[in-house]
């Protein structure tokens, strides 16, 4: 499939992006990171050989997109595990244990198993997705993602042809999460679903980092789903297990509001939540005099994705 690409982005406007030069030296870069809060783009073997080298750009988007800026990313967070606002879980997601980290997949697979985070970071080259991520709540962001395709992921276990949908779990960890502790809200862990082939496009990745950083706790550290055509709520956050399934998942949203949160969740201007409208925007980090953005279907992805859903009617939410 080929995929447009954008105009460059001016490099005043985003971190310089880095990747690895060798593989196994990253997993090891990471886990330093992880403990010293080291950046990518500074890591250092030792002290005369850089780790990184720069991460490809894959810039799939219609548009030429400017970068949010990272602070208002990083401290804007819907995660409902730790708090219902959106200031806090900067500070009480940093209880997350993430390290060590391990992804098992499984269901309508040949090949299902439990994989180490190193292991799956080692296999599948990371890259740059600067990519528009569209909220429900009608506030959107401009994020460079660094990750890598969740199809092929999915290809190392190799899925039967009775796969047709694809769950996400997230980790449970309620002495680290209030409100799994609390149970609070929704039924924990947090689910999320896709059909195959929306899980199988090249625009759906797993990121394990932002802006050249190892991706914050808050931001869905370790490893997060980005699906940049459906509304936020869909890339779900630390991520452990993956089923591959021959019938719809009960995604946790969907579940606790179905009239609100439905399953494909593809942003769609012209379909109103039952409480507010959807045909524009507040971006994140702009000033108070900026002018909202008018929201385009698919969150302007159409050209990539909208034949996946030549056959469904667009006029009912979700």
């Amino acid at each position: 499939m080929i995929i447009k690409t954008i105009k460059n982005i001016p490099g005043s406007e985003i971190t310089d992006p880095l990747v690895f030069q060798q593989r196994r030296t990253l997993i090891k870069a990471m886990a330093a990171m992880m403990l010293t809060g080291t950046s990518i783009r500074t890591g250092r073997a030792d002290s005369s050989k850089p780790i990184w080298s720069a991460v490809p750009k894959s810039r799939l988007s219609a548009h030429e997109l400017e970068v949010t800026p990272a602070d208002a990313t990083e401290n804007y967070n819907n995660y409902y595990e730790f708090a219902f606002n959106k200031e806090d879980p900067s500070s009480l997601a940093q209880s997350l244990r993430i390290d060590p980290w391990s992804v098992e997949i499984g269901g309508e697979v040949e090949k299902p198993g439990t994989y180490q985070l190193e292991d799956i970071l080692s296999q599948h080259p990371l890259q740059e997705y600067i990519y528009r991520f569209r909220c429900v709540e009608a506030w959107s962001m401009v994020v460079p993602w660094v990750g890598f395709s969740l199809g092929d992921l999915l290809k190392t276990a190799k899925p039967l042809s009775s796969a047709k949908f694809v769950k996400l779990t997230s980790v449970h960890q309620p002495d680290s999460m209030p409100k799994q502790r609390n149970n609070a809200m929704l039924d924990w862990p947090y689910v999320e679903g896709l059909r195959i082939d929306e899980a199988m496009h090249p625009l759906t990745i797993l990121a394990a980092g932002m802006y050249g950083n190892i991706l914050p706790k808050q931001n869905g550290a370790p490893l997060r789903l980005v699906v940049p055509w459906k509304y936020g709520f869909k890339s779900i956050k630390a991520v452990v297990k993956i089923e591959l399934l021959k019938r719809p998942p009960i995604s946790s949203w969907n579940k606790f509001a179905p009239n609100e949160y439905g399953f494909y969740a593809n942003v769609n201007p012209d379909v109103p939540h039952p409480r507010w409208s959807q045909n524009s925007e507040r971006l994140l980090g702009s000033g108070f005099f900026t002018p909202r953005r008018q929201t385009e279907l698919f969150n302007g992805y159409g050209e990539q994705v909208a034949h996946l859903y030549r056959d469904m009617d667009l006029r009912h939410f979700f």
